[in-house]
């Protein structure tokens, strides 16, 4: 079916299910993007995004997606959670729990905004990738997703999911044909950072994630467009709770373990790790070890295919 077609059929779709006000989180990543787009141009004034700054985000993503729909022409309200989401989240380790209360203190901040603005309706980017693997029809729970697995059961809002039955190359097609700048950013997970930190979800624990993520983006981005490597369908560093001996100067240090991830992938459903060159990874891991001297003395590159591996570390 043509891209054109199926973007009219989701809209159509939207327009017979919403009939009152609706409410849908926009973190700036395509998927959120797009069922925004659809939901706004289905039922305009009645929909109110809202974007939710968990303390999570990659580095400058707020001021990103602020004006990314302010170009689209879409009225985006901030609101800054982080301190909420830290709290909540404080000597949470397991990556299932911490889904699961990410997921709930979601729906809590949209239970609030939704007293403010009557919403009846919550629009969700769920895409099939999402469902499955958190154990959709038959199939085993492989990781929860917050805005499917970590849905509290007293959620007092009807979900809408426009984008339910496709896979993440569909979706890339929809959002170039409704052009969304974010169209061809690569998949950012919904809890953002907090599975990218594994252990302890300390604010300088995170933050050393953010800057370890931001270098790698921009090496593997700079490297492709020199043509130093394919640009992968993804790419980004993870913050391991193991620590080794390293040196920094004549000083001993007891560092944690960066590790970067690069992946090619179609739909997100299997990925091949990406052979990024020696050399890119050298710089990378150059770069990241002086950026966080005395925090992390060592990076390592995961070349694990999916399956066994899921493409993030949580």
């Amino acid at each position: 079916m043509k891209t054109e077609m199926l973007v009219d059929e989701a809209i159509e779709e939207l327009q017979n299910k919403i009939n009152d006000t609706a409410i849908i989180a926009c973190s700036g990543g395509i998927d959120s993007s797009v069922a925004a787009v659809l939901a706004h141009r289905a039922v305009g004034s009645l929909l109110h995004c809202v974007y939710v700054d968990t303390g999570f985000m990659r580095k400058n993503e707020s001021s990103e997606v602020t004006e990314m729909f302010a170009e689209m022409g879409i009225d985006l309200k901030v609101v800054n959670a982080s301190k909420r989401f830290f709290s909540s989240l404080e000597g949470v380790t397991d990556p299932e729990e911490k889904r699961k209360i990410i997921g709930e203190q979601f729906i809590r901040v949209f239970e609030e905004e939704q007293k403010i603005c009557g919403a009846k309706f919550l629009v969700q980017g769920t895409i099939a990738p999402d469902w499955i693997e958190s154990g959709g029809g038959e199939r085993d729970v492989i990781k929860s997703h917050h805005n499917v697995g970590g849905l509290p059961e007293d959620v007092d809002l009807d979900i809408v999911e426009p984008l339910r039955e496709f896979y993440k190359d569909e979706v890339r097609a929809i959002a170039r044909q409704l052009k969304i700048k974010s169209s061809e950013r690569q998949p950012f997970p919904g809890p953002g950072l907090a599975v990218r930190v594994l252990g302890d979800l300390t604010e300088s624990r995170v933050e050393a994630c953010r800057e370890a993520c931001h270098i790698v983006e921009t090496r593997i981005r700079e490297s492709a467009l020199a043509g130093e490597c394919d640009l992968p369908w993804q790419y980004f560093a993870a913050l391991l709770p193991v620590r080794s001996v390293g040196v920094h100067g004549d000083t001993r240090v007891h560092g944690e373990t960066i590790v970067v991830r690069a992946v090619t992938s179609i739909d997100g459903m299997s990925a091949k790790y990406s052979p990024i060159p020696h050399k890119v990874l050298a710089s990378i891991s150059t770069e990241i070890t002086n950026a966080l001297k005395g925090q992390v003395n060592r990076v390592v590159y995961d070349i694990t295919h999916k399956p066994p591996g899921t493409i993030e570390w949580e």
